[in-house]
């Protein structure tokens, strides 16, 4: 624990710099996506649905980003790493333990296989890895700055994919909205 930080992790710098800043970028993005489709009407479920999709992927960004801040500011030791992406790796697993349990709550959408491994699996997984990579530091550092920079990425991954499809899916509610608003005033008018 008394290693020197600089050794380890100023080789990671421009790495975790450019994961930083694509995670902040990202997250961005993801505020501009939920003004632009805060017109679609809303079900009782919106709100579960909100905190199991959109919500987790807002969190990945920014415990990708979380984490390269930690790597890539100016430690004189490993000990300041070692508690705070541990910590990070803890509210990660308990936050997705959390999400699991509301998808399995919610009642105006049932996941398919596909939303259970993006939304929760990987995701735990990734959290997991955090933590592993974490507790790591002390005990071999290079190791544990690999596997941060493995989840990281895969964080920033799995949050761009998920952003796409709910985007996607959100776009296809809004015109089935349409739509179905278009065939009652076309009947309406018709009578």
């Amino acid at each position: 624990m008394t290693d020197l930080a600089q050794p380890f992790l100023g080789p990671w710098t421009a790495f975790f710099t450019m994961t930083a800043t694509a995670a902040a970028t990202l997250i961005g993005l993801m505020f501009v996506v939920v003004t632009l489709v805060s017109g679609i009407e809303r079900t009782g479920d919106s709100e579960v649905g909100i905190s199991t999709f959109s919500t987790p992927t807002v969190i990945h960004f920014g415990a990708a980003l979380l984490v390269s801040a930690i790597l890539i500011a100016p430690w004189p030791r490993l000990a300041g790493t070692f508690a705070l992406v541990t910590l990070v790796g803890l509210a990660g697993v308990a936050h997705m333990s959390r999400v699991a349990g509301k998808a399995r709550r919610l009642t105006a959408y049932a996941p398919d296989m596909e939303d259970w491994v993006w939304y929760t699996i990987l995701p735990f997984v990734a959290y997991a890895a955090v933590l592993v990579g974490g507790v790591t530091i002390p005990f071999a550092p290079p190791a544990a700055i690999w596997i941060l920079g493995g989840t990281t990425t895969l964080l920033i991954f799995i949050g761009i994919r998920n952003a796409w499809d709910v985007v996607t899916y959100l776009t296809m509610e809004r015109i089935g909205s349409q739509t179905k608003g278009r065939d009652i005033t076309d009947e309406s008018t018709q009578e």
